[in-house]
This record gives C-alpha cells, structure tokens and sequence, in this order.
C-alpha cells in the first residue's frame, strides 16, 4: 500500500536525502510525474556518465526553464552537480537530487551548488502518514521504513535489509578500510541507542581505535542511520558541555542490528520509544518548523534529565517520554527540575497509558496518541 507522505515539492531546486527504503523515489514519481529522470543506479547510465560527464548535458538538451529533472542516486557521481550548478544558472533548469547519504557529496570537495538547492530529508513513516494502519507495537518492534512495513514478512524483511543495505552501502561507500572492523562496531552502537556517547567505550567493546570510532559515528549520521542529539544549553558555556546522546533513525534497524526481533522486551522498550518520539518530532519538523534547535537538558547539579528541550523564537518547550502504561508521580522528576528555566513555554510528559490531564503545577500529562494528533495539526506548541 502507498501512502500519501507529508513532503511537498520545494519550488526550487533541492536535494533530498534519506536510507534506502525509505520511499524517495516512489514519492518523486508520485509528485514531479512529468520530471525527466536519470537513475545512476542504472549501471550502464552510471558507466557512461562516470565515463563522459558531458553526456549529462546532452540528456537534458531538450528540458527548458523551469522543467523538473530528478537524479536518483546523485552521490555515486558527485561531480555531475557542477553541470548541475551550470545548468540552474544558464537554463533555469530545477533539479530533485535523491540520495541515501550525504558522505561522499561532503568528502570529496564537491559543489554543494551554494545555496541553489535546498537540503531536505525524507524519514521513516510517522504516525499520521500511517493513519488507521498504525501500531505502536508493531512499530516499535519492526520501525516504519516504507520498504518493511509493506513486506508481507516484516521480521525477514528487516533482516535481509541489515544484512545486505548496511553492508553494501558502506562498501559501495568506500567509507571504512576496516569493514569487519565497523561490522562489530555497529551492533555496539546499536546498544548505546539511547545513551550518551562514548567513544572510549566503544572503542573497546568493538576492538577498534578510539579515533576510529569517531568516524564509525559519522558514517552513521552521513548515511542517516542515526543522529546524535546535543545537550542543551541555556547558556554557551564549554565547561557545561555534555556527551551527545546517540539515536538510530528506526527502532526496527536498531534492534536488527542487535539481532534482537523477537517482541519487544520490557528493558528496551523505553529507549525504543524515545526514539520513536524523537524521529516523529524530526520528521515533521522537515515540513512544519516544530523547532529551530533540539537537544536534551540535563540539571548541573542532580540526575535529573528531560529528553527533549525544542526551541523555537526564543522559546522552549520540554518532552520528558516514558514507556509505562500507568502514570506515577516520579515521571515527572525532570520536568520539575526545569521548571525555573527562562522562557519554558510547556511541559509534556508523554506515556503509553491512556488518560490525559494536567499536574497542579501545570504539567500535562499526554497518551502517545495525543502526541501523534498534536503533531499531525501543528498543535505542539501552547
């Protein structure tokens, strides 16, 4: 089944980033139907154009001013995007750049086209994308990467897509001299979802050098696998800096890294969960401006942690996220701990129970679907 996905076409060029799997270019046919498209996963196509790069000039002699061309798989041949820079500037030609990383567009002094196309990305399917389809259970336990979701096996098809995807992507990448090496490294990363980083311990659960593993984590952020989330902070003080926390982009990836897809088990379920709030507040924050800045906040002087701070105009809004059925008070422990915080518009904590209401001291207390419904109409904020 296709389902209708939340992006919009830009009215000027842009490049448009997400794994494999994720619906790119099925969305693009669906909305620049009449675009010219060049697929450079297409081997011949690929072949003749790393051969004679001039031979993109000569495919697209016939699209005039305006026209849409797509170019799916745009970071195998880098270099085409000079001619696409050339052919914006001369011909008014707009242009949808689709990739599944942003490595080799970044590493190889390649012409990012100076501000002519804007940076978008495509993420897993959110709740509302989903509709009446959508589990909770099933997402957490499988993710929503389009290309799963719709399998009939959803457990094999997750499997074969680790396997062979991570592989071959970062093979195709030439991302990593040492692949065993970054292969033992990716199940211990899937491990830290949730956590604050830490490379020296990675380093050493993987066998590999610590500044190797630095590496390891951009590749997963190029590749858009995962993201690391900053700590917030009110005020730019480096003694006050914390360790990012790291977050895969799909629970279903996360957990088959970890070869783990069997139900979801209690100990997990919480770091499931906060990720899944966290890729719904990115994913429609690519298409709404929930946020200018996302990070987690964490008292100074307590244990006490918030896991998401958004801040937007100058204003903040905090979501503690817990896995529980039934709400008790010490949820709240980091929402109180933030409550002196200048400019803190709301609180919300959001849980997997049913009831929603409002604490005396003003934090609402929010079901996951409240979260979803609050998202889907632009409704986040007071």
């Amino acid at each position: 089944m296709l389902y209708k996905r939340q992006a919009r076409v830009p009215p000027q060029s842009f490049f448009l980033l997400g794994m494999r799997g994720v619906g790119k270019s099925t969305w693009v046919r669906q909305a620049l139907p009449d675009a010219l498209r060049l697929d450079l996963l297409d081997e011949a196509l690929f072949i003749d154009l790393l051969a004679e790069p001039s031979l993109f000039r000569q495919l697209l002699s016939g699209v005039g001013s305006g026209q849409w061309v797509v170019v799916d798989e745009i970071q195998r041949i880098p270099s085409l995007l000079n001619e696409v820079h050339r052919l914006i500037e001369e011909r008014g030609t707009r242009f949808a750049l689709l990739g599944s990383s942003a490595r080799k567009l970044k590493t190889s002094g390649t012409n990012l086209l100076a501000g002519r196309a804007l940076r978008k990305a495509m993420h897993p399917l959110t709740a509302a994308e989903l509709g009446d389809d959508f589990s909770l259970d099933e997402a957490l336990r499988y993710g929503t990467i389009p290309l799963i979701w719709a399998a009939p096996d959803r457990r094999e098809a997750l499997q074969s897509y680790t396997q062979l995807y991570l592989r071959e992507e970062i093979r195709a990448e030439a991302a990593v001299r040492n692949l065993s090496g970054f292969m033992r490294f990716l199940p211990v990363a899937a491990v830290m979802h949730g956590q604050n980083v830490n490379t020296a311990s990675v380093a050493r659960d993987a066998g590999v050098a610590r500044s190797t593993v630095n590496g390891y984590f951009e590749i997963l952020d190029d590749t858009l696998l995962a993201v690391q989330l900053p700590a917030f902070e009110a005020k730019l003080r480096t003694r006050e800096r914390r360790r990012p926390k790291l977050y895969w982009a799909d629970p279903g990836l996360v957990r088959a890294v970890k070869r783990q897809l069997g139900p979801v088990a209690g100990e997990e379920r919480g770091a499931l969960l906060e990720g899944w709030v966290l890729e719904q507040l990115r994913a429609h924050n690519e298409h709404q401006r929930i946020y200018d800045d996302v990070g987690y906040w964490a008292a100074a002087e307590s244990s006490a942690e918030v896991d998401f701070m958004l801040t937007r105009d100058g204003e903040h809004l905090a979501v503690e996220v817990k896995a529980a059925e039934r709400y008790n008070n010490s949820m709240l422990k980091g929402l109180r701990a933030v409550a002196g915080l200048s400019g803190l518009s709301r609180r919300i904590l959001v849980y997997r129970g049913l009831r929603a209401f409002s604490t005396e001291d003003g934090i609402e207390v929010w079901p996951i679907d409240r979260l979803h419904e609050a998202l889907r109409s632009d409704r986040l904020w007071p």
